[in-house]
């Protein structure tokens, strides 16, 4: 039985049902770069689009981050570009509080004329891995934790970046790590985003301002269903990012905004369970029970030829340096924030592992199936995790993760794990079109480029 998990029309009817004042509603699906894409129903089509589904096309997952056509991906003239038929996700059909015109959204996930999932659709891509894992007897638990910047609004509408100032007049321009006189000062802005994730059904948490002006996170509790987990974390990348657009403000998940502070990391909180629903990782061994370590080392494993996908844009990279809270090589360790895979402290039965290699930046969908793919890819071989690291990581671990963009699309291009695990064709799209990005990114001449080299090369 597949993960993927199509809406029923009834879905559509109660929410109808319930909300008559909604005039529209927002459709899309996520594609490689992590950006949303699709169109606005009006109330009259939605039962339709639930009946059999709205169609794209193909093109729309063959796109670059500035919306640009990749026609290497062989899914724009080889094919006409032809539409694919998208249908609604069920539990995703949500109101939308940000915007003024009463609105709903739901996402969309891609399938082929003949019923099966698109390879271009990364969501598939997770679904594929998360049925792997089921096959097995594990259920794949997971939670994300995005971290964002805050900046303010004028200023980012013409290029510049800046804390942004509270509606009391202040602006935190120091560093001022887990300040809450940061959570006074933002309480209507951060009040709506609550407000807003409970009218979505979405799990919103713990609120912690973070380690720079402006940056905070707020914990996503975790799902016994890995897409919705990875759904989650989409749909509350849209939600903070309205709601901010509500208050005045742009909200980033940027990887790297600004130089002098901290990137944003994207952290996911995964366990297998059984049919029964237990935590399989549960156990009070200090450094993990046998199949805990198994995984760790798969996530070891494979971590160099995965960092195209934890780390997808050029400005992803500026993140890794040493004491920054991002990684520069594979290891691990109980209840340390300074090595890539963290097992947590707490009760025994809580017990799972925390992969904080990728940047808010990431793909959701392809990033958890990364993490689960590498879990797996350690059980199935039996791999010997590393020595646990006590104490700085950053001291004891030699950097030997990929640095650059260029370096890390080459390791992940030769890669036979994730051709196996995401499947050939996907993994083929997706770096042929960041392959091509790359191209174009490092194509453009930059304002630094004129700054240190026009009059001095």
């Amino acid at each position: 039985m597949s993960a993927v998990k199509i809406a029923d029309v009834a879905e559509a009817e109660a929410f109808l049902a319930a909300n008559p004042d909604v005039a529209q509603f927002e459709c899309f699906l996520t594609d490689c770069s992590g950006v949303q894409r699709g169109k606005i129903l009006r109330r009259s089509e939605l039962l339709g689009a639930y009946r059999i589904g709205r169609p794209l096309p193909c093109s729309v997952l063959s796109l670059d981050i500035k919306g640009a056509d990749v026609e290497e991906t062989g899914l724009l003239w080889e094919q006409g570009d032809a539409d694919r038929m998208c249908r609604p996700v069920a539990g995703t059909l949500v109101r939308s509080p940000w915007r003024q015109t009463p609105t709903a959204q739901f996402l969309l996930t891609s399938f082929e004329a003949d019923g099966s999932g698109s390879a271009s659709d990364p969501r598939h891509a997770l679904a594929r891995v998360v049925d792997e894992a089921l096959a097995l007897g594990f259920r794949p638990v997971a939670a994300v934790e995005l971290e964002f910047y805050l900046l303010d609004g004028p200023a980012a509408t013409e290029g510049r970046l800046t804390p942004p100032t509270a509606p009391n007049g202040f602006r935190q321009t120091d560093l001022q790590a887990y300040l809450v006189q940061d959570l006074s000062d933002f309480s209507g802005f951060l009040e709506a985003v609550y407000a807003a994730a409970e009218a979505a059904g979405l799990p919103a948490r713990t609120l912690i301002s973070e380690y720079s002006p402006g940056q905070f996170e707020i914990v996503l509790e975790h799902r016994d269903d890995a897409l919705r987990a990875a759904d989650d974390a989409i749909l509350w990348k849209r939600l903070v990012k309205g709601v901010a657009e509500r208050h005045g403000f742009v909200a980033t998940f940027m990887a790297k905004p600004y130089a002098e502070f901290a990137g944003s990391g994207a952290h996911f909180h995964v366990s297998l369970c059984d049919e029964a629903g237990n935590n399989l990782f549960a156990g009070s061994e200090p450094a993990g029970n046998e199949l805990l370590r198994h995984a760790i080392a798969g996530l070891e494993a494979t971590m160099a030829e995965s960092m195209a996908i934890f780390a997808p844009n050029a400005n992803s990279f500026r993140r890794f340096k040493a004491n920054s809270y991002a990684p520069l090589g594979p290891a691990w360790a109980i209840d340390n924030r300074s090595v890539p895979i963290r097992v947590t402290g707490g009760p025994p039965k809580t017990r799972h592992l925390e992969q904080r290699v990728a940047g808010a930046d990431t793909n959701p969908y392809l990033a958890l199936a990364t993490v689960i793919a590498g879990m797996i890819e350690g059980i199935e071989n039996k791999l010997a995790p590393s020595e646990p690291i006590v104490g700085n990581g950053y001291a004891q671990v030699a950097p030997s993760l990929p640095r650059f963009w260029p370096e890390a699309l080459r390791k992940a291009r030769a890669s036979d794990f994730l051709k196996r695990r995401l499947g050939a064709r996907f993994t083929d799209i997706y770096l042929t079109i960041k392959e091509a990005e790359c191209d174009r990114f490092f194509a453009e001449v930059s304002d630094r480029d004129i700054h240190w080299y026009l009059r001095l090369a």
